[in-house]
């Protein structure tokens, strides 16, 4: 009682424009490498605000006006879907409403969190009544935190405090099941967020009974079993990519309570079977729904690329480590707006890093319907219209993390303006100007309030060469990549921060020694045109077909060695619409040949030729473009023989 009264009248001292301060790991959990800020610290600029109103102009902004599973959903006390899709949405839109600031947004957001927060039970039970599933309020406590974070609000600590309460009386006659099991450590990062606050160590008791009930990640990937595309006969919920994205955390959740470690080091077990046997060039595992091994043509769900964002995100966080940043990066500029279009107001439920038809065929998916590819309001199944909203504004939010003496850190890259505190109570604000990842230079404008030492650490992307960088024009040295850089010194007013990391080209090899061109953080595709279709209207939004207007089909020539040299970079200011074709701020220049036998099978391109590949076609220039700008697109590309 103590505790809850004390986190009761701590959150009362607090408003929205003085959000909670940086809380650590407490006693007997391991310390975070760095502490996120609460939500609304770190605010997007230039381009990335940019994307982010683009969302709010569309579906993210007004999908619950017309989409019955929000309208009437059973998370507003209405007698409509009751389930995922409500928490899911709250999910993505605390944060982008607090991140814009958009005040009817905030509105929006804010009547979502009210009804759960002003209709908790008497037992203590949250949600809509009809829901007995334990996996959609997981979401919405993610939800609440985030909320909590932002406002401030005294109503999220004791309702979570009564609900958690409540949830351990009732696990071991209404144990996990389902979904749940499988994403139980989703529910462990709100109980951690919550004893970091009150100390209440009943709530660790609560973390191992999840642990206990819920499926063990760890133990699969100590022996994977799965090393290609699964079969009907293999689908179950072990092989489900979301999942399995989701579970990317776990085991680095699991060591903040252990310490042990073998669940340290199952961090990197997991991610390198996943590597070795399922992941594409856009940097995210397949699965249509299911593992679907390492072919181009095989899709991957928005819903694992959110997720995934989200477990590099915790994971950057807790770890430390800088792979971690360029992994997010990479899903973050490529995979996730490579399944939007330009405008935001559809999206597709698989996409594909060799798409060059976006339309209802049977492919040759695991598990996924013909509708899977198209970009709409709800194809083949509702999960990913509801939760896609999260991707951009998590990103946004962790672009900057706390160290644990309170300084900052640049954990990843884009435009945006932090504002904290130090230990000693200055106020700090940071502004991070670039046009990254279109661009390598990045400029930070440090400002304390007053002159103040503090560390300001900075990760280096491991596929830079020879980074750079001055402090006030001032050439500093010993940045290497793929490592945190420090700088300690006292900060004065106004000083600079000037960064660049050179891009130099890369080939990188991938499915029957195929080859992807990567340029920093970024991936590129070929330019294909775009026929869209209208096949007919949702809502205030439709479901579209997209037809290739230009070939597709060409091997590249190219020395893989040595890209540079038969690679031509052009680069364009950073305009409103970057992730479509014509508004793509880089384009690449490389030759190369059709391959008059590649063709259209069964909605996809046909078998990826082998690499090399003879073609005694004309030499073409070819223009390639960044994969999220590409909604067709050939990523994996033939290398034709010299």
């Amino acid at each position: 009682m103590k505790a809850c009264l004390t986190a009761l009248i701590f959150t009362l001292t607090l408003t929205a424009e003085d959000a909670s301060p940086i809380v650590k790991r407490r006693p007997p959990l391991q310390p975070n490498a760095f502490y996120q800020l609460p939500l609304g610290s770190v605010k997007p600029k230039g381009w990335l605000r940019r994307q982010l109103q683009i969302q709010a102009n569309g579906l993210s902004g007004h999908i619950d006006e017309f989409w019955p599973d929000l309208e009437n959903s059973g998370w507003l006390g209405k007698p409509g879907e009751s389930w995922e899709r409500g928490p899911y949405y709250m999910d993505g839109l605390v944060p982008l409403a607090y991140l814009l600031d958009d005040a009817e947004l905030v509105q929006k957001a804010n009547k979502w969190v009210s009804w759960t927060l002003d209709h908790q039970r008497k037992d203590g039970a949250i949600g809509p009544e009809k829901n007995t599933d334990w996996w959609p309020n997981m979401i919405a406590l993610k939800a609440l935190t985030q909320f909590q974070d932002a406002t401030g609000d005294a109503r999220v600590i004791p309702l979570m405090e009564r609900y958690f309460q409540y949830q351990a009386a009732q696990l071991a006659a209404n144990p996990l099941k389902s979904w749940g099991q499988f994403r139980w450590e989703d529910e462990v990062l709100s109980i951690l967020w919550l004893y970091n606050r009150n100390g209440d160590p009943k709530l660790l008791d609560l973390a191992k009974a999840l642990h206990s009930q819920g499926y063990d990640w760890k133990a699969q990937f100590a022996y994977f079993p799965y090393h290609d595309k699964v079969n009907k006969d293999q689908i179950n919920l072990k092989t489900h990519v979301v999942n399995n994205a989701m579970a990317l955390k776990t085991s680095a959740v699991w060591w903040l309570l252990t310490g042990d470690k073998s669940d340290h080091d199952a961090v990197y077990k997991q991610l390198g079977e996943l590597d070795k046997y399922h992941v594409i060039a856009n940097g995210v595992h397949s699965g249509d729904e299911h593992y679907a091994g390492h072919n181009p043509t095989q899709g991957t769900e928005l819903c694992a690329v959110v997720e995934a964002m989200f477990s590099l995100e915790e994971m950057t966080a807790i770890l430390g480590d800088p792979a971690m940043g360029d992994r997010e990066e990479k899903i973050a500029f490529n995979a996730l707006p490579g399944a939007f279009s330009g405008d935001m107001w559809a999206h597709q439920y698989d996409q594909q890093a060799n798409q060059v038809q976006a339309s209802i065929a049977p492919r040759h998916w695991v598990d996924n319907k013909a509708d899977s590819n198209i970009f709409g309001l709800e194809p083949n199944f509702g999960c990913c219209t509801a939760n896609y909203h999260q991707g951009f504004p998590k990103f946004a939010a962790n672009l900057w993390m706390a160290t644990p003496d309170d300084g900052l850190a640049a954990v990843f890259y884009g435009p945006s303006e932090v504002q904290t505190s130090l230990k000693d109570g200055t106020k700090l604000t940071v502004t991070e100007q670039t046009e990254y990842p279109f661009q390598d230079k990045i400029r930070l404008i440090v400002s304390p309030a007053k002159p103040a030492a503090f560390q300001l650490v900075l990760r280096i992307p491991a596929w830079t060469d020879k980074p750079q960088f001055n402090i006030n024009g001032k050439p500093q040295s010993g940045m290497k990549p793929g490592t945190f850089y420090t700088i300690n010194r006292t900060w004065a007013p106004g000083d600079q921060v000037n960064i660049w990391f050179p891009m130099p080209l890369r080939v990188s090899r991938w499915y029957n020694s195929a080859a992807a061109i990567e340029r920093g953080p970024l991936v590129y595709s070929l330019k294909i045109g775009e026929d869209w279709q209208r096949i007919k209207t949702q809502g205030l939004t439709a479901d579209w077909q997209v037809n290739p207007k230009t070939d597709w089909n060409y091997g590249l020539l190219i020395n893989t060695a040595h890209p540079d040299k038969s690679v031509q970079v052009t680069q364009h200011p950073v305009g409103d619409f970057p992730f479509t074709p014509n508004g793509a701020p880089v384009e690449l220049r490389v030759k190369g040949r059709k391959l008059p036998g590649w063709t259209l099978q069964d909605g996809s391109a046909g078998p990826l030729p082998g690499s090399p590949a003879l073609s005694m076609q004309p030499l073409e220039t070819l223009t390639l473009i960044p994969y999220g700008s590409a909604k067709l697109r050939i990523t994996e590309f033939p290398v034709l023989l010299r």
